[in-house]
């Protein structure tokens, strides 16, 4: 409950004690408890209309795959890139030994003063 335990919630009830005093306590109290029944039952009216107006799709869906915490990258990136088998796909280690062999190209240096190409249409 809102990630209290006892110990916190009967610290909690003795400050509320000594701020609202024993005889407005009860009063308090029971609007808490009317708060508390009014919203259960505004989330159950939600609830049915979600399911009247979805279907019965929504209640079979599984709510944990869209947790956003469950999304890692590289898990994702790893399924992406392997079969089914497990085996990697061909394109992804064609990539790789592409850029491979463009990293192994020599590079070309300019001479000191001769000012670096510039393409207009690149930007």
């Amino acid at each position: 409950m809102f990630g209290i335990n006892g110990s916190e919630l009967i610290i909690l009830a003795v400050i509320a004690v000594i701020v609202l005093g024993p005889e407005r306590l009860p009063e308090y109290a029971a609007q808490l408890g009317r708060f508390v029944r009014q919203l259960r039952t505004m989330a159950a009216g939600a609830k049915e209309q979600l399911r009247e107006e979805v279907g019965d799709e929504i209640v079979d869906m599984d709510w944990r795959k869209l947790d956003p915490r469950q999304y890692d990258p590289r898990r994702i990136i790893r399924e992406a890139l392997m079969d089914d088998d497990g085996a990697p796909v061909r394109a992804a280690s064609a990539a790789a030994g592409a850029a491979a062999v463009a990293a192994a190209r020599p590079v070309e240096r300019l001479e000191p003063g001769t000012p670096a190409p510039f393409d207009p249409e690149a930007t």
